[in-house]
């Protein structure tokens, strides 16, 4: 048995665990992130709104991946994999409250 084997063997209750947890409380998460990406937004005066909303929409893709949302299966074997596009970054910055 190889040490990844091993490790991916300990780590896939946990991997588990937090996927459930992010299936539950998804909406409370997206919350949260909108909250503090307007929190930052706001004190750097809109200066890094731009980066703000790229992070937001990184944190959202990778939230729904551990969520198993969207999820289309097995990837076919000329799929270039994730992280090559075919996400759409949010239409602007985050509404003010």
């Amino acid at each position: 048995m190889g040490l990844l084997h091993n490790l991916k063997a300990r780590l896939d209750p946990a991997k588990s665990k937090v996927s459930g947890l992010a299936q539950q409380h998804g909406d409370k998460i997206q919350h949260g992130l909108d909250r503090a990406a307007r929190a930052v937004d706001e004190r750097t005066k809109g200066k890094y709104s731009d980066r703000i909303q790229t992070g937001t929409g990184k944190a959202r893709d990778a939230m729904d991946r551990l969520a198993h949302k969207n999820d289309p299966g097995p990837a076919p074997e000329n799929d270039p994999g994730p992280g090559t596009g075919g996400t759409t970054p949010p239409a602007g910055p985050p509404p003010v409250s």
